[in-house]
C-alpha cells in the first residue's frame, strides 16, 4: 500500500524555517517525480516544489528563493527547507508524486505550518 507521511511542521514567527520532511513506501520511489503541496486556509491545494529523480527542481513563482526542495533516494525521502517564512505560507503541507497530469497517490495526513506575524 502507498504511504505518505509528513512531519517537521509548526509554528513560526514572521522571517524563520522550518524543514519538512515525507517519507514514502509503495511506489517506485527512485522514479517518481515528487512534490511538495500546501492548502492555504479557504483555498485550494497547490503545487508548492517538484523535483524530479534526476534532481532538477521547479517552484512556484510564491516561493521562489525562499523554499529548497530535495530528495534522498536511497532513504525514500523528500525534504522541503523553508526560509524567510511569512504568514502567506500558512497552510497544511502534503508530499505526494508530481507528474505533469497531476498527483495520482492518496494524500497523506499533512503537516500543519503556521507563520505568526
Amino acid at each position: 500500500q502507498v504511504q505518505l507521511v509528513e512531519s517537521g511542521g509548526g509554528l513560526v514567527q514572521t522571517g524563520g524555517s522550518l524543514r519538512l520532511s515525507c517519507a514514502a513506501s509503495g511506489i517506485i520511489f527512485r522514479l517518481s517525480t515528487m512534490g511538495w503541496y500546501r492548502r492555504a486556509p479557504g483555498k485550494e491545494r497547490e503545487l508548492v516544489a517538484r523535483i524530479i529523480p534526476g534532481g532538477s527542481v521547479n517552484y512556484a513563482d510564491s516561493v521562489r528563493g525562499r523554499f529548497s526542495i530535495s530528495r534522498d533516494n536511497a532513504k525514500k525521502m523528500v525534504y522541503l527547507q523553508m526560509n524567510s517564512l511569512i504568514p502567506e505560507d500558512t497552510g497544511v503541507y502534503y508530499c505526494n508524486n508530481a507528474p505533469t497530469s497531476g498527483p495520482t497517490l492518496s494524500w497523506g495526513q499533512g503537516t500543519q505550518v503556521t507563520v505568526s506575524s
